[in-house]
């Protein structure tokens, strides 16, 4: 009898997600472990050997000072992006579940810069700093003006500013729902308690939204820190190398200079300080949750 229900359950997780199982193993698991396994090889991606280094990829990762730089490059941008990304989505959730006329418009407005893949977004944002405000630049001084992308801070500037611009719209549908989720009651309890919008918004509102906020700031986070297409396409690593992030670095490392064991134990590196950073996020974010 066990036997037969063991069975049938097999059998129906292999019939709705089987599927789907095999096509997860198929591009994420086997993927990750081959990975892994490169990691202690000296493959350059051609040759039909690979020869086994053990942990000198790791070595040569950590002596690698360029890493390191783009890591910390792309921990800087991270920490400036995700902050004005939710601070931006959550004004704009706040507006567009205010009442404001024609708010449902302006909600598929905010949204569509999320839905223009990476690459496309950033030729197109690369014209604008390079002609669009560049002209406008002269016009207004009167004389030729640079673009911002030709500047090693202007580049790292018009990398957030972009990503804000992408990414806040997608963030700001979660803050929507949090700010349905939250009941008008309570709001208005707080209100002839005697509290302020602004105090009303503090101490009631935004505690219980706080899942909102975790899931948020984690996927604006993991999305900040694994940048390749948007650095790609907007800068190129440009000037001098001084926009490379990290994860541009290790398809540069592990594509363009053929070294493939040292470029997927810095992607491996890379992935273990997103997961911590995530699961801190998250394990902090969870702990003073508020039941609504």
């Amino acid at each position: 009898m066990k036997q037969n229900k063991l069975f049938y359950k097999v059998g129906q997780f292999l019939m709705f997600a089987g599927p789907a199982t095999i096509l997860f193993a198929a591009v994420v698991i086997v993927p990750f472990f081959y990975g892994l396994y490169l990691t202690f090889t000296s493959w350059d991606g051609v040759a039909a050997n690979k020869p086994f280094v053990g942990l000198q990829n790791y070595k040569d990762a950590f002596a690698d000072i360029a890493y390191w730089d783009a890591l910390g490059r792309t921990v800087v941008y991270s920490v400036i992006s995700v902050v004005l990304v939710n601070i931006v989505a959550f004004v704009l959730a706040y507006l567009v579940t205010s009442g404001l006329k024609g708010q449902n418009f302006f909600r598929a407005g905010f949204f569509i810069p999320n839905l223009i893949g990476g690459i496309v977004l950033g030729y197109v944002w690369k014209f604008m700093f390079n002609r669009a405000f560049v002209a406008i630049g002269t016009a207004v001084v009167g004389h030729d003006t640079s673009s911002l992308l030709g500047t090693t801070n202007g580049a790292l500037f018009a990398l957030i500013l972009v990503s804000v611009w992408q990414y806040a719209g997608y963030m700001m549908l979660i803050y929507v729902a949090g700010f349905m989720g939250v009941d008008d009651s309570l709001r208005e309890a707080a209100l002839i308690d005697g509290c302020s919008n602004g105090q009303a918004m503090r101490h009631v509102i935004i505690p219980l939204m706080r899942a909102s906020f975790v899931q948020c700031i984690f996927l604006s986070t993991t999305r900040c820190f694994m940048v390749y297409d948007l650095n790609l396409s907007l800068t190129k690593g440009e000037p001098f190398n001084s926009s490379v992030m990290a994860a541009m670095h290790v398809y540069n490392k592990a594509f363009v200079y053929k070294n493939y064991g040292v470029g997927q134990a810095e992607a491996l590196i890379l992935f273990i300080i997103c997961a911590v950073i995530g699961m801190i996020q998250v394990y902090v974010g969870k702990k003073g949750e508020v039941a609504a």
